[in-house]
């Protein structure tokens, strides 16, 4: 046992993303019960649509699991009463400031993780009473940090301001990813395009062949204005570029973007006009699996990297 899977009372140090759109209760449980963290994504989710996948969830597994909530989410207080109702005791929160829940989460009994992108933030969740942090890449899929940062150096930075348990994410997606973040200083990973590419991922089925067709260089960092997001190139991405080449204000990207384009996208499998977030690791998965076979299948490779690295001489 290390801290992580101490902390989450789970078998292996393997969180699986909250993300919006994928991650429903039928994930999350499948994860849990493959002895990771499965993770309910909150963030495409009206209050009532939460507490059913959470009543689900913990029909389909008897294992830890949590709630990610995204801070600026309009229905905030709802949610949170949601999860404290429904006895959830893990919540990963992002996208807001971390000492606007924690303490009240704290005082339900339910264990904090915040999600950063910078060694700066990062002491400031520790500083918020988090349990742990998740410090995240720019490879990663989804909404970004403005920093830029790689999985590669913001791990060692990061490890080297806080004492509080560190989850590596972005860019892993393989036991080899695993290992490599955990000599970093990671005590445990966060997982989220692998589980995308899963059977039991709520993501449209052509989104997750999009996944699986995704070669190095089909993904971009873009609006950054608004909030940094990857996403896969398709027609949409292309109307941004084209849009960029006018030097547009705030308010005309607000207007291309629209609503509900991630929605289209990856639930409702509009490759064209629909927005295609998934992380730079695209490249590396080669097929759409069983969430027991991708755990199994990291931890294999977790095992065997471990034993190759001890066999490393100079």
């Amino acid at each position: 046992m290390n801290t992580i899977t101490q902390l989450f009372n789970i078998k292996y140090p393997i969180i699986q993303g909250g993300m919006i759109w994928n991650s429903g209760y039928k994930l999350a449980s499948a994860v849990s019960n493959a002895g990771g963290l499965g993770l309910i994504g909150a963030g495409s989710m009206y209050p009532d649509v939460l507490r059913e996948h959470i009543q689900k969830c913990k029909a389909a597994t008897t294992k830890p699991f949590g709630v990610n909530v995204p801070m600026l989410y309009p229905n905030i207080e709802e949610i949170i009463d949601i999860i404290i109702q429904e006895g959830v005791k893990i919540v990963f929160t992002s996208a807001g400031n971390p000492k606007t829940w924690t303490n009240y989460l704290k005082q339900h009994g339910i264990t904090v993780v915040h999600v950063v992108s910078s060694a700066k933030f990062a002491l400031k969740a520790q500083d918020a009473g988090v349990d742990a942090v998740v410090a995240e890449g720019f490879e990663a899929g989804g909404h970004n940090g403005r920093e830029e940062t790689t999985t590669l150096t913001l791990i060692p930075m990061v490890k080297e301001q806080i004492s509080i348990p560190l989850i590596a994410a972005g860019g892993i997606a393989t036991g080899r990813g695993m290992l490599a973040a955990m000599c970093l200083g990671a005590d445990g990973v966060q997982m989220g395009s692998r589980f995308v590419a899963s059977v039991e991922s709520s993501a449209h089925e052509a989104f997750k062949q999009t996944v699986i067709d995704t070669k190095e260089g089909d993904t971009q960092l873009t609006l950054k204005e608004l909030a940094p997001v990857r996403l896969i190139k398709n027609k949409f991405y292309n109307d941004l570029q084209e849009l960029y080449s006018k030097c547009p204000t705030t308010e005309d990207l607000k207007a291309l973007l629209g609503r509900a384009r991630a929605k289209k996208g990856m639930f409702e499998g509009d490759l064209i006009e629909g927005e295609l977030e998934i992380g730079q690791i695209a490249g590396l998965i080669h097929n759409i699996e069983p969430v027991h076979t991708i755990v199994e299948n990291v931890m294999t490779e977790f095992y065997d990297a471990q034993q190759q690295l001890q066999k490393i001489t100079f």
